[in-house]
């Protein structure tokens, strides 16, 4: 299917309201792009009360580019910000400190943030801490947020907002050329496949199992990201890349982030399944490096 349409809708109370969460997954997996649209008041969410000027209030209508999707356990879909910085439409940006904020929805309507502070402020606070924040009487449509490692480079928080509408649109047309096992083994396609589409100048995602296993025990997941810059050899007949940043989460389902349970990381991948994860400590802002393996599905568009 080519063009965007919607494979989810929900309510303002996370009930179906169109398609279906099957749907959403099944897009997902084929490595569908994701796009979701909401509705919400300014003075509602952006300004609870209000600014006092009555022409910034009312409808706003969003839609968050997700370049990050997941899977979790066959069952979630998921969708991660990872270009974003904190936004106060109409304004510009929501505060002076400049931060990355990795906004994560899932299929089920939950949303979560985390924060990579990027200045060079020192930190107040220590990782590990979990505290909560009860809904603002101001802010009727918040739930509860479960909040960690405040003070800290990495706050993150997870929540509900209650929007007027959640539409979950996928583009669902790429095709899967090639397929390997964590050891390397063909398990669908060739490598001709990967060669045919670089020398078509055609796109290539990748769908990497397992990814966030590292930072907890969990249900099995992909994560899929696009590939940047990608190298075909053809004496090794291998083809390498680099992805896209990913924000990595613990696996689990529902998704959330917690303290030591998220980074950021790049990872350099190959046919053969050999990667290395170049990682990005969230609250110390260091980077290490970290040879792997994994089992990797390639897709062109």
């Amino acid at each position: 299917m080519t063009g965007w349409h919607c494979a989810l809708e929900l309510g303002s109370d996370r009930a179906v309201a169109g398609g279906s969460r099957d749907a959403l997954v099944s897009a997902i997996e084929h490595a569908s792009d994701l796009r979701v649209y909401t509705e919400f008041f300014f003075e509602e969410h952006i300004a609870p009360g209000g600014d006092g000027i009555p022409e910034h209030d009312g409808l706003i209508r969003e839609v968050i580019d997700f370049r990050e999707t997941m899977v979790v356990n066959g069952t979630l879909a998921a969708g991660i910000t990872t270009l974003r910085q904190p936004l106060e439409p109409p304004f510009g940006f929501n505060g002076t400190q400049p931060k990355m904020s990795y906004f994560l929805y899932q299929s089920d309507g939950r949303q979560a943030c985390a924060n990579l502070l990027l200045d060079q402020r020192g930190a107040s606070g220590r990782p590990g801490k979990r505290s909560s924040i009860p809904t603002p009487p101001d802010m009727p449509k918040m739930s509860r947020e479960v909040v960690f490692d405040q003070g800290t480079n990495g706050p993150s928080r997870n929540f509900v907002y209650d929007m007027e509408v959640y539409r979950f649109f996928v583009r669902d047309d790429w095709e899967e050329v090639f397929a390997a096992d964590v050891d390397g083994r063909p398990t669908l396609g060739s490598i001709d496949a990967i060669e045919d589409a670089q020398l078509a100048g055609r796109e290539i995602k990748i769908a990497i199992r397992d990814l966030c296993s590292d930072l907890g025990r969990g249900p099995s997941h992909e994560v899929f990201s696009s590939l940047g810059s990608g190298f075909f050899h053809a004496g090794m007949r291998l083809y390498d890349a680099l992805t896209h940043p990913i924000l990595r989460v613990a696996p689990a389902a529902p998704l959330e982030y917690r303290s030591f349970g998220w980074d950021v990381a790049w990872v350099h991948v190959r046919t053969d399944g050999a990667a290395v994860m170049r990682i990005l400590d969230p609250y110390t802002r260091r980077f290490s490096d970290r040879p792997a393996r994994f089992a990797f599905r390639w897709f062109a568009r």
